[in-house]
């Protein structure tokens, strides 16, 4: 399995993978599959011009894209110590293989090191409890709920707020 950061020549296969996520996954993500197909490839091109502070990474088993996860830092000054998990999502046919935790120990790997970066946060559909136990594993620790924070058309979904803190 190789883990690289994500490129303009990545939007296709990106823009499938995450059509499927938020197809399959509707109550994982704040942006829906209708969203998303309504902006195109054209926001898929832009979403993967990456920066040391945003960045997406993908999971290739072999020339196949199985998993992704981003990363945002906060631009405006008071907010610049957090950063952002984003995105999170792998293939069925690899989960429990180790790939999502890969994903996150190299995107974490990638920005323990930047200047001022003291906090990584992310939140968690609270219905998916095997993602919770993985961010979890690697450190992540709750500090709230949102109740009824996405809204879908049958139901609402809870998101749990984890925090990794990378520096006293």
């Amino acid at each position: 399995m190789e883990i690289r950061v994500l490129t303009e020549a990545d939007a296709e296969e990106y823009y499938a993978h995450r059509l499927r996520m938020l197809k399959d996954h509707p109550g994982a993500f704040a942006t829906s599959y209708e969203e998303t197909k309504e902006e195109g490839m054209e926001q898929m091109v832009e979403r993967l011009q990456s920066t040391g502070e945003k960045f997406i990474l993908g999971a290739f088993a072999g020339d196949r894209l199985v998993g992704s996860v981003g990363f945002l830092r906060q631009q405006r000054n008071k907010l610049r110590h957090k950063g952002f998990v984003l995105g999170m999502y792998t293939h069925p046919d690899v989960r429990r293989q180790g790939v999502g935790k890969a994903l996150l120990e190299n995107l974490l790997a990638r920005v323990r090191n930047l200047p001022g970066l003291e906090q990584i946060q992310l939140g968690v559909a609270a219905d998916n409890p095997a993602a919770h136990s993985l961010y979890a594993s690697l450190g992540f620790a709750e500090f709230g709920r949102e109740r009824e924070a996405l809204k879908l058309p049958d139901r609402y979904v809870d998101e749990i707020h984890m925090v990794l803190k990378l520096k006293p």
